[in-house]
């Protein structure tokens, strides 16, 4: 936390908080590679954001991922096998291309432990993933509708 707090000092000079902005699904990936490239990159001299290091515990999360993803120069998005599974990580990657969209955002995809066809295909553990997504969307859909209805 102290590293974070350091950087967003020295990040305060800048038009940019953050160099990097870190997307991945903690569970897969946390205290392993994305833990990893974290250090590399902050022992690098990058002013790194990750969720469990720049957002205090009761702060509107979501808001505090749009600033940091517009305060920052590039995404790297560390692809696992659960992270469509993560409807947050799944924001956050939207949120992501819709910066990209907008200006001269980089991008940068890593592909951990899953094939990069299975992503772009939507193959595999990302077919079964969001068909999960797909079946609870269309029971809120439902259930929202129930809800019209009984007080119509």
């Amino acid at each position: 936390m102290t590293t974070v707090k350091s950087q967003e000092a020295a990040a305060s000079n800048s038009p940019c908080s953050y160099h990097v902005f870190l997307s991945f699904r903690g569970e897969d990936t946390r205290k392993t590679f994305t833990d990893h490239l974290y250090t590399a990159l902050v022992h690098a001299g990058f002013r790194t954001f990750r969720d469990d290091d720049g957002i205090e515990r009761g702060e509107d999360i979501k808001s505090e991922l749009q600033k940091a993803i517009q305060e920052s120069r590039i995404s790297i998005v560390v692809f696992s096998k659960d992270y469509a599974s993560s409807s947050w990580c799944l924001d956050e990657l939207v949120m992501i291309l819709n910066r990209k969209r907008t200006s001269k955002y980089m991008l940068l995809p890593v592909f951990y432990d899953v094939d990069p066809s299975q992503v772009r295909k939507q193959m595999g553990c990302f077919e079964e993933a969001f068909s999960r997504h797909e079946e609870r969307f269309e029971a809120e859909t439902v259930e929202r509708k129930k809800g019209r209805e009984g007080k119509g």
